[in-house]
């Protein structure tokens, strides 16, 4: 669908062309231009305007609560999957039968 640019006047997306992005109103967009051509993405929120300073600050406690809790890691890819392999098994161990 072509669009004329003019002086002065803004572009502007035709509803069609909104429709099949899936974008909606007051959504932010990112331009890049490269080599003639213009990509136009949505540009998602950022967690600052996602959350209320409220919401916030509680998330940001919970979190500083998980980093004193019980935590493994960093791990390599090897160690990860050694890791995890260990624990399957220590889960599915069948218990003994005393008595």
């Amino acid at each position: 669908m072509p669009v004329t640019l003019k002086n002065k006047e803004p572009i502007v997306v035709p509803r069609a062309i909104q429709r099949r992005a899936g974008l909606n109103r007051a959504e932010r967009l990112e331009f890049r231009a490269r080599g003639g051509v213009i990509t136009i993405t949505a540009k998602p929120p950022s967690a600052a305007s996602e959350y209320t300073t409220e919401q916030r600050r509680a998330i940001d406690a919970r979190l500083a609560d998980a980093k004193k809790g019980l935590t493994h890691g960093p791990f390599t890819a090897a160690q990860a999957a050694r890791f995890l392999r260990n624990e399957i098994k220590a889960r599915t161990k069948k218990p003994s039968k005393t008595g």
